[in-house]
């Protein structure tokens, strides 16, 4: 079977906090959040809002978006670094929500790059013919680690959830292949600690390794591949900053105007981030049937990746 991304869906936190909420308890500004990272505003949970709602919001809209029902879902597959709670995982807790009796639930860790990883599980899964419905969720919540008085990094993070639906289709190049790497020498430059729980990181280091790693990920992939740069409809990087996605679109050879920009209303959603970005793409009219995208993260560990697909390829064929 071949796999393809049959439905997307979003979901924010309804509380929005702007970079003039920032300004009035930091030593910043607007001027200088927006031109250091292109960030303007981000949303957060509040109160005991949970996670596992969010995410579940998400689903079911990439579940209506495919024409799906939750008892169909075979398969849920959750990245996340900031779950509800550290045990039971967040994946169960969204199944029960959705109703999705029969599936199988897992959290992946992978940072950033989590739904990339996500991704190509699920499309292993569908290849091998073993999940005909499998839900790739981003979900984070990183408003809970993030050090709010820290003028550096108070202001990169926001939450968000965002759901694609793999599942088999008939025609089309589809899930098309992924490349992975990683470096753990450098796992210093960005981490949270299990006592302190708070991101920390060395801000210029990770840019230049982001940008680089990044760039050369989407570069090998697309030589195995043999697609040009030229050929790729929607470029959707991670969106940490502005300046690192266009530094890597630009090293790749994607102009702007092909690019993935939504960091402005997002921040830094983590490994909700690209699926974020794909359903705000689809919604602004860049996405149309068959485009061909190319996606790239970069995150803790360090781990990045880069995937490339075709969207919504074809008719799905029956679940």
């Amino acid at each position: 079977m071949k796999p393809g991304i049959l439905g997307i869906g979003d979901a924010l936190p309804a509380q929005v906090v702007t970079n003039a909420d920032l300004e009035a308890r930091l030593d910043t500004s607007d001027e200088w959040i927006v031109r250091r990272t292109g960030i303007r505003e981000r949303h957060w949970l509040q109160g005991d809002e949970t996670l596992a709602e969010l995410a579940a919001k998400a689903c079911e809209a990439a579940l209506a978006d495919a024409g799906r029902q939750a008892g169909e879902v075979d398969h849920l597959l959750i990245a996340t670094i900031t779950p509800d709670q550290l045990t039971p995982g967040l994946a169960p807790a969204v199944a029960a929500r959705l109703g999705a009796e029969h599936a199988a639930v897992v959290d992946l860790n992978a940072a950033c790059t989590g739904f990339l990883y996500g991704l190509d599980h699920a499309a292993a899964l569908v290849e091998s013919g073993r999940a005909s419905n499998v839900l790739v969720v981003g979900a984070e919540a990183l408003s809970r680690i993030t050090d709010h008085e820290d003028r550096g990094t108070a202001v990169l993070f926001g939450d968000g959830a965002a759901a694609a639906l793999v599942g088999p289709i008939n025609e089309g190049r589809g899930i098309a292949g992924f490349e992975f790497g990683y470096d753990a020498t450098l796992a210093e430059l960005l981490y949270a600690q299990r006592d302190e729980r708070l991101l920390r990181m060395a801000g210029q280091e990770v840019y230049r390794h982001a940008v680089a790693r990044m760039t050369e990920a989407t570069e090998r992939l697309l030589g195995r591949l043999g697609v040009d740069a030229s050929e790729i409809d929607l470029f959707v990087a991670h969106q940490a900053n502005a300046r690192i996605v266009s530094a890597v679109a630009d090293a790749v050879g994607v102009p702007h105007e092909r690019v993935s920009f939504n960091v402005e209303w997002t921040a830094n959603t983590s490994a909700a981030s690209i699926p974020l970005g794909l359903a705000a793409a689809e919604r602004a009219g860049l996405l149309e049937p068959g485009a061909l995208v190319g996606m790239v993260a970069f995150g803790a560990g360090f781990v990045w990746g880069a995937g490339l697909a075709s969207w919504k390829d074809g008719a799905a064929l029956a679940a």
